[in-house]
């Protein structure tokens, strides 16, 4: 048959690389969106467990330590509250309304995963629609390729804001610092009054290192 031959001269390999790629896409949006990010807990719940006292980092004399306002947790350092979650997050970054989650010490390696996974399946998706498209200037020719000249741009808007995102991540990830961070270091306390502009950089080998390893 037809897709015994395709088969065998290895035509519905590609295919059925992008459909497990896009597979992984879901599974990894779903992973990252319903993980906890790394939510502070109460001192009841943490006690002093060995987990929770590995990922405080260790808090300047001149920096005390607060109670979070709504949730009334002891916040660690580089923790932030986010109203929309309720909760405290250690290593906050930012709350991600495509994920209806927070980005945090605990998910953020994997957010990284899924843009990487996301950006390789939108630039192989908008390179399926261009090889598609054959551009004539006739009103016929719009009326039977709107859909897929719509799809194309509608894949063009995405690739670039996913590629921005990503890059604008591993940069700031390079640097060992956070989105919140960066937007407002002038208002986080233990950044405004260290001697250093970033405390946490530790050179971009190592921080690539500690961040994924």
């Amino acid at each position: 048959s037809d897709l015994q031959k395709q088969e065998e001269r290895g035509e519905l390999l590609q295919p059925l690389i992008f459909v497990l790629l896009v597979l992984c896409s879901v599974l990894l949006y779903f992973k990252v969106s319903l993980m906890d990010p790394g939510f502070v807990k109460s001192e009841e719940e943490a006690g002093n467990s060995e987990e929770q006292s590995m990922v405080i980092p260790e808090v300047p004399s001149n920096i005390k330590m607060r109670r979070c306002g709504y949730c009334l947790v002891k916040q660690p350092m580089r923790a932030r509250h986010c109203q929309l979650c309720q909760h405290c997050v250690r290593r906050y970054d930012h709350h991600c309304p495509w994920i209806e989650n927070c980005v945090g010490e605990k998910n953020h390696p994997l957010f990284i995963a899924y843009l990487s996974v996301q950006l390789v399946v939108l630039l192989w998706g908008g390179h399926a629609a261009w090889s598609g498209l054959y551009f004539e200037q006739s009103w016929d020719w719009l009326q039977h390729n709107i859909f897929l000249l719509m799809s194309f741009l509608l894949i063009v808007i995405f690739t670039v804001v996913v590629l921005l995102l990503l890059i604008s991540h591993l940069y700031l990830i390079s640097c060992n610092t956070t989105t919140w961070e960066f937007m407002s270091h002038h208002r986080i306390s233990y950044l405004r009054h260290s001697e250093l502009e970033n405390p946490f950089d530790q050179g971009v080998i190592l921080n690539l290192w500690r961040f994924f390893c």
